[in-house]
């Protein structure tokens, strides 16, 4: 027994980290375009205006929408592993073919496929920790683990603008050298990855499906669309689904537009700055999902909802703040705003799209569920690409801090929904298959 939790242990602290790099990763062929901006907008030799680049995001956009749908259905039915090594490398391939071929139609085909390769990552990698943690761990482990993503898209754009703007001097850089990172952790991930414990030798953390649904698995009879269709009738998990499509517009406008932004209000800043000053918002990102996950399972008692609507309610002030802080011209107050606006943010949008949906979409359809939530919120995400690109920045954000208000409205009803199979108050739950005591921490 004590050779099984070491064993468990081990394979607990791999699997976080090689799905924790992945995500990641896939943050930096996801901001090479948005750092290419800056030097396409001065390239006379492939000059695209702004409306041209926010309907280059739709198509990124809509892609990975139909693509979060889809993906999370296979990784439930053929493994996380499968998936989401296929997305890093396609993902990695259209990044270089962007750096290498600078035309209209080529780019539009890229941020097509690129949306489709990145949208393998969130629910199969979710699913993948989900399958080593059980249910009364994931508020703080998913909490720790979505820091991936704040973490990505903290270091892509200064390491995408450095090699651009400062080593080689040309936007194509920003393309070819993100491609070089993804296809690195691609090798890892396929040395270091493994599905579940079964896989492994070792006993399921959750509770096996129900013996109809276990025998028609064992058999090959079991549905892809099964998972779908228990999601459709999961009244919370549609609610999560909603509100994360009112959360995710503001995040991917700071995303794809943030050096933009900055740059148009603030030119004193210079490109580098501009690449460098949005980074506060995925710096506090990096706090907001540990923090919330905490929350949810040590003050909330495995309570998703409390945390996430009192964050959204500050979130939706400091968006309603932003611009103001931008036309004062202080870089300093910009930053700090930047940072609050991350740090209520992420953590809402990590705890709706990963731990609350695999909870409420259990361990069956926990990718379904996953990328059920995760679409809902890249649909709203279209918006984020387009809107900077055709209205005023303060139109934009005013909308956005709305959105933010009406997230935290639609999730007060569920206030006191819990996990399936955790009792009230309970912070540990009894009877699972492997009797070993939660990972602290």
């Amino acid at each position: 027994m004590n050779k099984q939790i070491g064993t468990i242990k081990r394979w607990r602290v791999q699997i976080f980290a090689i799905t924790w790099l992945a995500y990641a990763a896939f943050y930096f062929t996801r901001k090479a375009f948005s750092v290419a901006k800056l030097g396409i907008a001065d390239d006379p030799a492939f000059h695209l205006d702004k409306m041209a680049m926010a309907n280059l995001d739709a198509i990124y956009l809509a892609a990975y929408a139909v693509g979060q749908f889809t993906w999370g259905m296979l990784a439930d039915r053929f493994g996380p592993r499968v998936v989401v090594l296929g997305g890093l490398l396609i993902s990695a391939a259209a990044a270089l073919v962007m750096g290498s071929f600078a035309t209209l139609p080529i780019f539009a085909t890229c941020m097509l496929v690129q949306g489709l390769a990145q949208s393998t990552g969130w629910s199969g990698l979710c699913k993948n920790i989900g399958s080593f943690f059980a249910a009364e761990q994931r508020g703080r482990v998913l909490g720790l683990w979505s820091s991936c993503y704040a973490f990505g898209g903290l270091v892509a754009s200064p390491f995408a603008g450095w090699w651009a703007y400062t080593v080689i001097g040309s936007w194509h850089a920003a393309f070819v050298s993100s491609a070089a990172v993804v296809g690195l952790v691609a090798v890892l991930f396929f040395f270091l990855q493994r599905d579940k414990p079964q896989d492994v030798g070792l006993p399921a953390v959750d509770p096996e499906p129900e013996p109809s649904a276990a025998h028609a698995a064992a058999h090959g009879r079991l549905s892809v669309w099964a998972p779908l269709r228990e999601i459709l009738r999961n009244r919370t998990v549609l609610t999560l689904g909603f509100a994360y499509f009112l959360l995710k517009p503001a995040r991917y406008a700071i995303l794809l537009w943030g050096p933009v932004i900055v740059y148009e209000q603030m030119p004193s800043v210079g490109k580098v700055g501009a690449a460098i000053v949005p980074t506060a918002f995925e710096l506090a990102g990096l706090l907001g999902p540990i923090m919330i996950g905490l929350a949810s399972d040590k003050l909330f008692g495995a309570r998703r909802m409390p945390a996430c609507v009192l964050s959204l309610l500050a979130l939706t002030l400091a968006l309603a703040l932003f611009m103001g802080a931008l036309h004062t011209g202080s870089v300093a107050l910009v930053v700090v705003l930047l940072f609050v606006m991350g740090l209520t943010l992420y953590g809402p949008d990590s705890m709706i799209s990963g731990a609350a949906a695999i909870d409420f979409g259990t361990a069956r359809a926990g990718a379904t569920a996953a990328g059920f939530v995760n679409g809902c919120g890249s649909v709203g995400a279209i918006l984020g690409g387009l809107l900077p690109g055709y209205f005023d920045t303060v139109t934009v954000f005013l909308v956005f801090a709305g959105c933010a208000l009406f997230s935290a409205l639609v999730l007060i009803p569920h206030w006191n929904s819990r996990p399936v199979g955790l009792k009230p108050h309970c912070a540990f739950v009894p009877n699972r298959p492997l009797s070993i005591k939660p990972l602290r921490g």
